[in-house]
């Protein structure tokens, strides 16, 4: 059979294509899980985290260390096989976790890891955090994901570059050397919003000055050691990221709105799940991005009742990947058969459509006071949504005494903030790891950048009542930038 051509650029006729249908931003599927434990399993953890990043950092300078001595000996070259799994591999779940902001439960550390793996990866930190909030979004929606490894029909024969990375990684170098100098592709356009393009450029003169200096240091001391451990290891260490994240989506369904059809979950040996940082449950993250990496194991065992059966191994992954890639390399249509899919009938949507929040008409249609319930009813540090005539709303217990309420949908992607986590007086958006601060509206991590609309309210002989005629401004100057809390 004939395999059919897809643009799968962003800036192509498939993304008015998938607006249309009805595919961009759309609602997701959801499978049902106790309140409580999803709130226990969000909870984050620097001392996890710190000791995972110590191990893998201290691996790398280690590794570092004992190549300098060792220059050049019969065990440099496996030495550096494994310094750049470690460096240019590993970091791809560092920078993700660290993107999401939940592998630390300090903002500040997430960052600094951040950016340390965006560097070893080559990936350009503010484009990458907007591209991969659009993956979530639009996960595997031709025209509109930009992370998509296998465009239909795929190349098998490619496989072997792919996984080297010679192709890839000066691509992507190349890639962040013209963003550095000011131009910014059609495709980068398309979800980096124009306020973030300044920043994009500086932290990429940033990263090429550095690989440049490397350069330099090789070419002064007319010695490889500088490049082999800064710049060369985004590329010869770039087989580990495409080892693990093929086993994510590729083969799977297109232009679907369930993560069962479209992404894996694969049990893994103990070293691969620390390499990878256990986003071998996959599916189970992108159900519910806010868990941290620790406590994806734990998520799994909740809600696998609901999702497909995991792959039993890594070779298993491989196995049906690999024959779904030869399938739809000669006919694109080509699906899995008979991936089963268990029935849940108290499932739900993740994320309500896209349009104006608050329609026009309603808001005016709520006015004065509204009690909202017993304080007592909702417990610290939880949230509850409240649907008040055509309004959502959102209401907070952020200690024994104070409460917040706030509109109750995101105002970047309209996902239900109740369902967030709510901490140190933040909600946390599920679906984008998007912040706000419940006192003022302001938000406070990307990719959210518009303020929310904060209600006055108050405990009145035990009650919540609040007045959802009235919003408490925000405070601060510069609500269109969000600031990253500590």
């Amino acid at each position: 059979m004939t395999a059919t051509l897809r643009d799968y650029s962003l800036a192509g006729p498939e993304n008015r294509r998938a607006r249309e249908a009805g595919l961009a931003g759309a609602p997701w599927w959801k499978p049902p899980i106790d309140e409580d434990r999803l709130v226990e399993l969000m909870t984050r953890s620097n001392a996890r985290a710190a000791r995972d990043t110590a191990l893998w950092l201290g691996g790398i300078i280690a590794l570092a260390v004992v190549i300098v001595l060792s220059w050049f000996s019969w065990y440099s070259l496996p030495l550096l096989f494994v310094y750049g799994a470690l460096y240019g591999g590993a970091a791809d779940s560092r920078w993700h976790e660290c993107g999401h902001g939940t592998a630390f439960r300090s903002t500040a550390a997430n960052n600094v890891v951040y950016y340390i793996a965006s560097f070893m990866l080559w990936r350009e930190p503010t484009m990458w955090r907007w591209s991969h909030y659009r993956h979530h979004s639009d996960t595997i929606i031709v025209g509109r994901d930009a992370e998509i490894i296998f465009p239909r029909p795929p190349s098998v024969r490619s496989l072997p570059l792919t996984f080297s990375n010679v192709v890839n990684g000066p691509r992507m170098f190349w890639r962040m050397t013209k963003h550095a100098a000011g131009l910014i592709d059609a495709d980068a356009a398309d979800f980096i919003p124009a306020s973030e393009h300044r920043r994009l450029i500086v932290e990429d003169r940033i990263f090429v000055a550095v690989v440049a200096g490397a350069v330099a240091l090789s070419l002064v001391l007319w010695h490889p050691l500088p490049v082999l451990l800064v710049g060369l290891p985004s590329i010869y260490g770039g087989w580990l990221v495409v080892f693990f994240g093929i086993t994510q989506h590729a083969g799977l369904q297109e232009d679907v709105l369930d993560h069962r059809l479209n992404t894996r979950t694969v049990y893994m040996n103990p070293l691969f799940r620390f390499l990878y940082s256990n986003m071998n449950y996959h599916i189970e993250h992108h159900l519910f991005p806010g868990v941290p990496y620790h406590a994806l194991p734990a998520l799994h065992e909740e809600i696998k009742d609901s999702l497909p059966p995991a792959l039993p191994s890594t070779r298993a992954a491989y196995r049906e990947l690999l024959g779904a890639l030869r399938q739809q390399s000669r006919d694109s249509a080509w699906e899995i058969p008979d991936r089963p899919i268990p029935e849940v009938p108290d499932a739900s949507l993740s994320l309500v459509d896209h349009g104006p929040i608050v329609p026009e008409a309603a808001q005016t249609a709520v006015a004065g006071q509204v009690d909202l319930g017993e304080l007592d009813a909702i417990a610290v540090g939880r949230a509850r949504r409240c649907d008040i005539g055509e309004r959502t709303y959102a209401l907070y217990r952020l200690s024994e005494t104070e409460v917040a309420v706030s509109d109750g949908l995101c105002t970047h992607a309209a996902a239900h903030l109740a369902e967030g986590l709510v901490l140190d007086g933040v909600v946390e958006c599920p679906k984008h790891n998007g912040r706000f601060d419940l006192r003022t509206g302001e938000p406070l991590r990307r990719p959210v950048k518009d303020p929310l609309n904060i209600y006055r309210c108050e405990v009145v002989g035990g009650r919540i009542v609040a007045d959802l005629s009235t919003t408490e401004p925000a405070t601060d100057d510069s609500l269109s930038q969000p600031k990253e809390t500590p």
